[in-house]
C-alpha cells in the first residue's frame, strides 16, 4: 500500500514541474529522505538513488523550475483526504476531533550564509545556538493520525533589511518580516484556501500571546485553544481583569474546581491531570487551565468557539491535549526522514527539501493511518495490577517509521553502483586537496619560493 500512495501523490506533484527530468529526481529524492541512511545530503541521496553524481540533486534544490509552494498544496490535500479515508474506514462511533497544530522547529547551522541563520533559542538544542527556524501546521485526525501540511520559515528582519545580503541568501524580492504568529496566519489562510477547517487551532505560548493570530481566528469563526503565560490578562463577567495567575488563585482554590481528566493517550497510556476553566466577560471566551498532578505545575490556554460550534469543558480539554501530535511529526521528521538535513543555503532550497520531506511523511503516515486496525493485534489492557502477563502481547500498528522502513526496502540499484560511488568520493576528495593545496601556495609566496 505504501508504493501505491508514492505513486498516487507522484501523480498530484506532476503538474508542478515543467519537465520531466526534475519530477524524476524529485520522486527519487523522496524515496531517498525515505530511506535508512544515517545522513541526508547531495552526495548520499544521488548515491542512494543510482545517480553518477550529486549534480541532478543539486539543481533539483538550486536551481530547476518548479512550484514547490504549489507541491505543498498538492500535498497537503493527499494528507488531509488520506486521513479523512482512513477515519470513516475505522467507524468509530465516538465523534472525532480534527485539530490544526501549530508549531515551530529549529535547525542547527553553521557560518552566516543560510538564509534565516541567526544565533536564537532552539528547541532543539535546549540553549541558544546558531540555527533557523521554521513554522509548521500539523493535521491531527483524532484517533486516526496526523501529518506535516503546511510550513514558513521565519527570517529575521535584518536580512531582509539588507539587499547584498537578501540576494546571497536567495531571499524573494517581494518578501516582507513577519513574526511567527504572523506566518502562523499566513499557513491557516492556505488551509482554509483549501477548504481546511479544523475543529479547533492549538498552540504553544508563541501563538496564544500573538493579538493578531487570536483576532484572525474569531473573525474567521474559528475555535482555538492556545497555550498564553501566566502575565496573560483575562476580563471577568464582573469586569475585573487578572492575570491567569491570579484568577486561578483568586478562583479556583476550593478542590472541587478541579476536575481529572485525560489529555489523550501517550506511549504509555492516559496522560492524567487536574483541570478547570474560568468564564469571561464574553460567553464564548474560557480560560482553561491543566494542573500536573504530582508537581502542581500550571499551564494555561485562552479558548474561544463561536457561536454555532459546541462549547463544552470536556471538549476543549480533548483538544489541548491533542496539540503533541505536531511534536512526534517533528521527531519523525528528523530522525526518520532527515528534516533537519537540509544542507543547503538557499531560501528556496531549504524550503524543496522541507516540502519533499514532507511529501514523504505524508504518505508514510496517510499509510499507517489505513493500516492502523488491520495491523493492530495488540492482546487487551491489563485491568489491575497483579495481572499476569499475556502470553502473546500481539503487535502494535504499523507506526510511521515501520512503513519508512518498508519503502526503503523497495529501491533498487543498478549493478556496480557501490564501487563507482567509492571511487567517486576519493575522485573528489584528491580534486578538493588538490586545489586546497594550490591555494595555500597562493597565500604563503615563502613556501613557493623555498619549494
Amino acid at each position: 500500500m505504501a508504493g501505491r500512495k508514492l505513486g498516487e501523490l507522484a501523480e498530484r506533484l506532476r503538474s508542478c514541474f515543467q519537465r520531466i527530468e526534475p519530477f524524476v529526481q524529485a520522486c527519487k529524492y523522496m524515496r531517498a529522505v525515505a530511506s535508512e541512511m544515517p545522513k541526508r545530503n547531495g552526495w548520499t541521496i544521488a548515491e542512494y538513488v543510482g545517480d553518477r553524481t550529486p549534480d541532478k540533486t543539486q539543481r533539483l534544490l538550486n536551481r530547476a523550475c518548479w512550484d514547490e509552494a504549489e507541491a505543498m498544496t498538492q500535498i497537503r490535500r493527499f494528507a488531509v483526504s488520506g486521513l479523512e479515508e482512513a477515519a470513516r474506514k475505522g467507524g468509530r462511533r465516538r465523534p472525532k476531533l480534527v485539530i490544526g497544530a501549530l508549531d515551530e522547529t529549529g535547525q542547527q547551522k553553521k557560518g552566516e550564509a543560510t538564509a534565516g541563520i541567526k544565533r536564537q533559542h532552539m528547541g532543539c538544542a535546549g540553549r541558544v545556538e546558531n540555527g533557523i527556524n521554521t513554522v509548521h501546521l500539523a493535521y491531527v485526525r483524532e484517533g486516526t493520525g496526523h501529518a506535516l501540511i503546511g510550513f514558513r520559515q521565519w527570517i529575521p528582519g535584518e536580512h531582509i533589511g539588507d539587499p547584498v545580503r537578501s540576494r546571497r541568501m536567495g531571499l524573494p524580492p517581494d518578501l516582507a518580516f513577519r513574526t511567527k504568529g504572523q506566518l502562523a496566519i499566513d499557513i491557516c489562510t492556505s488551509a482554509a484556501a483549501d477548504g481546511i477547517r479544523p475543529d479547533f487551532y492549538c498552540g504553544d505560548e508563541v501563538y496564544g500571546n500573538c493579538t493578531e493570530l487570536r483576532q484572525h481566528f474569531e473573525a474567521d469563526q474559528q475555535a482555538y485553544v492556545l497555550r498564553v503565560q501566566k502575565n496573560f490578562r483575562i476580563t471577568l463577567s464582573s469586569g475585573v481583569v487578572l492575570s491567569c495567575a491570579q484568577a486561578t488563585k483568586t478562583l479556583l482554590q476550593h478542590k472541587r474546581r478541579w476536575e481529572i481528566r485525560s489529555a489523550g493517550k501517550g506511549s504509555k497510556g492516559d496522560r492524567w491531570y487536574a483541570w478547570a476553566w474560568i468564564a469571561t466577560n464574553s460567553t464564548r471566551h474560557y480560560l482553561l487551565i491543566r494542573k500536573h498532578l504530582r508537581t502542581g505545575e500550571l499551564a494555561f490556554h485562552s479558548c474561544f468557539v463561536p457561536e454555532v460550534g459546541l462549547l463544552t469543558k470536556a471538549r476543549l480539554i480533548r483538544a489541548a491535549g491533542l496539540r503533541w501530535p505536531v511534536e512526534e511529526g517533528f521527531e519523525f521528521g528528523k530522525d526518520s526522514f532527515g528534516l533537519d538535513q537540509s544542507q543547503v543555503r538557499l531560501y528556496t532550497a531549504i524550503a524543496r527539501h522541507t516540502v519533499l520531506v514532507c511529501a514523504a511523511l505524508a504518505v508514510c503516515a496517510v499509510t499507517a493511518a489505513l493500516l492502523r486496525d488491520r495491523t493492530d493485534s495488540q492482546a487487551p489492557e491489563p485491568a489491575h495490577p497483579d495481572q499476569p502477563p499475556p502470553t502473546d502481547p500481539g503487535l502494535i500498528p504499523l507506526t510511521i517509521p515501520e512503513i519508512k522502513h518498508l519503502i526503503a526496502a523497495t529501491t533498487p540499484r543498478p549493478p556496480g553502483h557501490t564501487t563507482h560511488w567509492v571511487n567517486w568520493r576519493r575522485n573528489h576528495q584528491a580534486r578538493s586537496r588538490w586545489f586546497h593545496k594550490r591555494t595555500r601556495l597562493t597565500r604563503n609566496i615563502e613556501i613557493t619560493q623555498v619549494s
